[in-house]
């Protein structure tokens, strides 16, 4: 039986591109060089990549970056898209619970919850930590963005949704949060690029920075950074607080 994320991106890669959470880019892809001291030499993964978004804007931007997301549909819009930019890229169909990667990369992202958190299991969500670690060189650096842990214990998640929510666009409701899993249950509903109304029963792990913290420690980074995370403006400068909805890591290998 398909999980809920396989099922939603089976067929919703253009729908996708205009979700006012994937509007970020340009900031976030600044950040990103800002992490790398803007040196072109160094290569990156963008795990759970979408429609690739970040991996075009990088690459046009003198990086080489590969892109890997389980949905093939996204990926196909993603190799889309790149011709259309006129970049080579290679994006690939993996599994983030399982990559084909060893020692390859100076720096591997993974933004807008792109496989972290919203596996089944804890041990699903870790296996993607544990992978793109893997993936990474003796010294590479790991920015990947959560969901904040402590946004539900202060604020509803379900209108923190629905203030987000515009016309056309997907929608959550009926939104429960468990405090002793810290996970967010909620019903998608969203149409498709094909037309058709769906709705998908969802659930998604929020993370605390502590946890994030004894994650990362025991892969063995050495320098774990925590901020709030800003759509379209990551910055080292936000400390984290109640009201971010997601997290910003940037953590480091010894």
């Amino acid at each position: 039986m398909k999980q809920w994320y396989e099922s939603l991106f089976e067929d919703y890669a253009q729908k996708y591109d205009k979700e006012c959470y994937v509007q970020g880019t340009v900031g976030e892809c600044d950040f990103i060089e800002e992490e790398l001291d803007h040196d072109r030499s160094l290569k990156i993964i963008d795990i759970g990549c979408g429609t690739g978004r970040h991996a075009i804007e990088l690459t046009k931007r003198g990086y080489s970056v590969t892109g890997v997301d389980l949905s093939e549909n996204q990926v196909k819009r993603a190799k889309e898209k790149a011709q259309e930019a006129g970049v080579a890229i290679d994006f690939q169909t993996q599994d983030a619970r399982n990559l084909p990667f060893d020692g390859e990369f100076d720096l591997a992202i993974m933004l807008c919850e792109g496989g972290f958190s919203l596996m089944e299991t804890d041990e699903m969500n870790f296996d993607i930590l544990k992978e793109a670690t893997k993936a990474l060189k003796d010294k590479g650096k790991f920015v990947f963005t959560t969901l904040n842990g402590l946004f539900p214990l202060f604020h509803s998640v379900k209108e923190f949704y629905e203030s987000a929510q515009k016309e056309g666009q997907s929608q959550c409701k009926d939104c429960s949060f468990d405090l002793m899993t810290f996970r967010d249950h909620n019903t998608v509903v969203f149409e498709d690029d094909s037309g058709n109304k769906k709705e998908l029963k969802c659930n998604e792990r929020y993370y605390v920075p502590s946890e994030i913290t004894w994650l990362l420690k025991t892969l063995g980074y050495k320098k774990i950074d925590i901020f709030g995370a800003k759509l379209g403006a990551f910055s080292r400068k936000d400390k984290l607080t109640t009201e971010d909805f997601e997290i910003l890591v940037v953590a480091q290998k010894q």
